[in-house]
């Protein structure tokens, strides 16, 4: 019997139907699946990261907004944007600023102020002032910039900073040591005092005003070599925020003459254009030796320097708020004139460090080294008497080079005794404390 086209359909599909029971149905996706899915290879921190760039992207469109036209990364505008002969003309028309001193002020206070300059030693004119200075910003004896862009007539344009020595200019200590109060052993008492001087007039200047005193501006720190007063000064300057000089004595020893009290007074000229400033000159004794009868033996130039120190610190000019602070192992070469009160104030002994602060001083050096911990301090501090600090920090460098010998990561008490044997009783012909103690 002929099938129509509807049983050829049915038959197939039946077909159909039989040879699909062999497979397994296909089971769909759900939602859970789904994000599953969308998990894979994805970190736990793709969203936070996606986020800040987002954030970040947004931050840069809104700088970039503000600031209007976006350079190159060199800082240059694109070639297409150069305006070469605008520059051109531009650097015609800015001549280059000579330097004069303004010698005298002709009808101050009035409009017609005029001011008579001196340019080298090539000639004196009479000149007003330029468009972007103030007739405030000049004063007699100053250094200002001129040019001659109005006519050929000369106009003061800038005033300009004293001249200062390059020399005297870096002596200014910019990077702060890295030395605390903490780092000094064995001179308590004299820390607390060198405080009062130099922090407290700083801190609490209103103390001083209440009772109607000055406070003290010049310290001299004397004592045997080795005794901490330099490391000292470096802890003040670490502990203020005041500008910071230090001058060794040699350096103002000049050879032409005159040059050594040229660098004195440019030193305290500089130190008064500061708010609050703290002078310390080491090794005092290389210049302000005490002045003798017998000219041959003495040096005149030398001389000269110390009497301009001596009147810059207290002479017809006041000092200002600028601290002094001297340090020297030889005090009794020292110049009276330079030692008396209203000059330098107080005197503070840097003596030998007692027991307990020759203990204090293995404990600061004990910190940063490698060190068995049954140490007996005290036992040490008294095998060392009347000893310097610095020859303690020599015990504790050998000490470990005795450990470094016997291949040791750590050094011990037996270390430290042979160092003190080797240090302090071998090395004691050289020791300078017997000698410099017949002078402090």
């Amino acid at each position: 019997m002929p099938q129509d086209s509807l049983d050829s359909q049915m038959a197939n599909k039946q077909g159909t139907a039989v040879e699909d029971e062999d497979e397994p149905a296909t089971q769909a996706l759900d939602e859970d699946d789904v994000i599953i899915m969308r998990t894979y290879g994805v970190g736990p921190y793709v969203e936070p990261i996606k986020v800040a760039e987002k954030e970040a992207k947004e931050y840069i469109s809104k700088i970039n907004k503000l600031i209007g036209v976006k350079e190159s990364d060199t800082g240059l505008a694109p070639p297409s944007q150069w305006d070469l002969e605008g520059d051109k003309q531009m650097m015609k028309q800015e001549q280059a600023l000579q330097v004069a001193r303004v010698t005298k002020i002709i009808d101050p206070g009035t409009d017609d102020t005029k001011y008579v300059i001196k340019i080298r030693e090539f000639a004196k004119f009479v000149v007003g002032l330029g468009e972007k200075v103030s007739a405030t910003d000049i004063e007699e004896s100053m250094r200002v910039g001129v040019d001659t862009s109005h006519g050929g007539k000369y106009r003061i344009q800038i005033p300009l900073p004293p001249k200062i020595d390059p020399s005297v200019t870096m002596m200014t200590v910019e990077e702060k040591p890295d030395v605390t109060y903490n780092d000094v052993g064995g001179a308590k008492e004299q820390l607390e005092r060198l405080r009062e001087v130099v922090e407290m007039p700083l801190l609490q200047p209103e103390r001083f005003v209440a009772l109607g005193i000055d406070p003290p501006k010049g310290v001299l720190l004397y004592g045997p070599p080795g005794t901490g007063k330099t490391l000292t000064a470096r802890a003040v300057a670490n502990r203020t925020d005041a500008c910071f000089i230090c001058v060794i004595g040699s350096e103002l020893v000049q050879r032409y003459v005159g040059e050594g009290a040229r660098m004195v007074r440019e030193l305290f000229q500089l130190a008064r254009t500061k708010k609050a400033c703290i002078l310390f000159i080491d090794e005092v004794d290389a210049i302000g030796g005490s002045r003798g009868g017998d000219e041959g033996n003495s040096d005149s130039e030398v001389q000269r320097t110390m009497l301009e120190i001596v009147n810059q610190l207290d002479g017809f000019d006041s000092r200002g708020n600028v601290k002094v602070l001297m340090a020297t192992n030889r005090p009794d070469t020292l110049d009276p004139a330079l030692l008396r009160p209203g000059r330098l104030d107080r005197k503070i002994e840097f003596g030998l460090p007692d027991l307990e602060g020759r203990t204090h001083i293995f404990k600061i050096h004990a910190k940063t080294m490698a060190i068995d911990r049954d140490v007996r301090f005290e036992l040490l501090a008294r095998l060392c008497p009347n000893t310097t600090g610095a020859e303690c920090r020599s015990v504790c460098t050998e000490a470990g080079m005795y450990a470094i010998r016997a291949r040791r990561k750590s050094i011990s008490e037996k270390d430290l005794i042979d160092a003190i044997n080797k240090v302090i009783k071998g090395y004691s012909k050289f020791s300078s404390t017997p000698k410099y103690m017949v002078y402090n």
